[in-house]
């Protein structure tokens, strides 16, 4: 079988000049899962020049299979973030739901394809014919007629490894070892995160966008195994250093997730500060009703080098889920801040 591997019909992100002919600012979102789903409905509402850095680090359900089985990058999170960026059509919609279709076997019985999504075996099909995870996405987006780019934090998978604190039968704390994503989402505290490799290299067109970029947003998402990851991949570190762009960040709706339990919203800064304190940000938005100790919150913060940005941008029907359209007003309004 053969496949033509020229120039696709995509308008990548235009950088800085994007601007000037109405594409809107040039933004990059990190993360991974729900919480990067989020911020791209939210962002796609205010610009064309998008593109998504998406972790490679899952190792469970669907993805975790086809990672184990075929050696390739987890394609779960990056399927979800093409799905959010779909085109607004019937066509970009209705792919967007074979994309996002899971199989499943008559009741009772098991079969190879079982929780697999459609998604993560099309984007592995790209891949194979293709030899190259980037293209691949490519294609895959012009499939949804995607406004943005999804490309993956590292072109080789990675694996997070930390220390869970628990309970000594002296009265004590000890640790453990917890490695895998889906082992650490579950763990607790986390101490000592690391990926490994520890030397991956980040992908090159992701350092391209980043550098390229007029605002740079993190998070949400899980604050150990979704966000933390691009300040621990060193190149990605680096980038997000040195990058000319505005950097936000946008906190969780719940301080209270098995990855945080105990922590307060001024942990989760002190976190990225512990492990990037060469990575500042320009502003932190959050939900008021997230932020429990407000003064400690807006200091921490500032040792960042950010201001708070107060916003409701939970959904009126889900407390625990952010709604499009509060989120897009709170980042035009921290975008368009003189």
């Amino acid at each position: 079988m053969t496949i033509f591997t020229g120039q696709l019909p995509l308008v990548p992100p235009g950088g800085r000049a994007a601007a000037q002919d109405g594409a809107g600012p040039a933004v990059v979102a990190l993360g991974g899962g729900h919480g990067l789903s989020a911020t791209l409905s939210a962002l796609r509402l205010l610009t064309t020049s998008l593109t998504a850095v998406v972790t490679v680090a899952d190792d469970g359900g669907s993805s975790g299979r086809l990672r184990q089985d075929f050696g390739v990058l987890p394609p779960g999170d990056l399927r979800m973030a093409l799905a959010a960026l779909c085109d607004d059509t019937d066509w970009g919609r209705t792919w967007r739901d074979v994309m996002q279709h899971r199989f499943r076997g008559r009741p009772g019985g098991s079969g190879a394809l079982d929780e697999h999504a459609m998604g993560n075996l099309l984007i592995i099909t790209l891949w194979e014919l293709l030899g190259n995870p980037v293209d691949g996405l490519k294609w895959a987006g012009a499939l949804l007629g995607a406004r943005g780019q999804v490309l993956p934090m590292s072109t080789v998978p990675l694996t997070i490894e930390g220390e869970a604190k628990i309970p000594g039968a002296d009265g004590e704390t000890g640790s453990r070892t917890i490695r895998g994503q889906a082992q650490c989402a579950v763990a607790g505290e986390l101490e000592n995160v690391r990926l490994i490799p520890q030397d991956a290299p980040a992908c090159a067109e992701a350092l391209s966008a980043i550098e390229l970029a007029d605002w740079v947003v993190l998070g949400p998402g899980s604050w150990y195994t979704s966000v933390l990851p691009h300040l621990l991949l060193p190149e990605m570190r680096s980038a997000l250093a040195s990058t000319p762009a505005r950097r936000a960040l946008a906190m969780n709706l719940t301080t209270e997730t098995k990855e945080t339990v105990g922590m307060s919203a001024a942990d989760h800064l002190r976190v990225l500060r512990e492990y990037a304190p060469e990575v500042g940000f320009d502003v932190v938005i959050a939900d008021p009703d997230s932020v429990g100790d407000r003064e400690e919150f807006i200091a921490e913060a500032g040792r960042l080098g950010a201001e708070v940005h107060l916003a409701t941008v939970r959904s009126p029907r889900s407390a625990a889920v952010h709604d499009p359209l509060r989120l897009a007003t709170a980042y035009h309004e921290v975008f368009n801040r003189k």
